[in-house]
């Protein structure tokens, strides 16, 4: 996978592709034939990390299921 220098566009389209095609972030790599390692850290110096949880990157401090730090509300 050629990966986009804009971190944000690398995320969009990561993220896309972890929704609608692959059911994990390995998977990802592999069908993508992208290194995993170059990817996160890609996303983490945009502040990003990603989620098993979730099959997404989110922000560092999106701890919570829906992505909140702490408890969101209605939680």
């Amino acid at each position: 996978m050629n990966l986009p220098n804009d971190p944000f566009i690398l995320l969009s389209m990561v993220n896309t592709k972890l929704r609608d095609f692959y059911p994990t972030l390995n998977a990802l790599c592999d069908g993508e034939e992208a290194d995993k390692q170059v990817l996160a850290e890609k996303l983490q110096a945009a502040g990003y990390t990603y989620s098993p949880e979730r099959n997404q990157f989110v922000r560092h401090n999106a701890a919570g299921p829906n992505g909140c730090a702490n408890a969101c509300p209605g939680e």
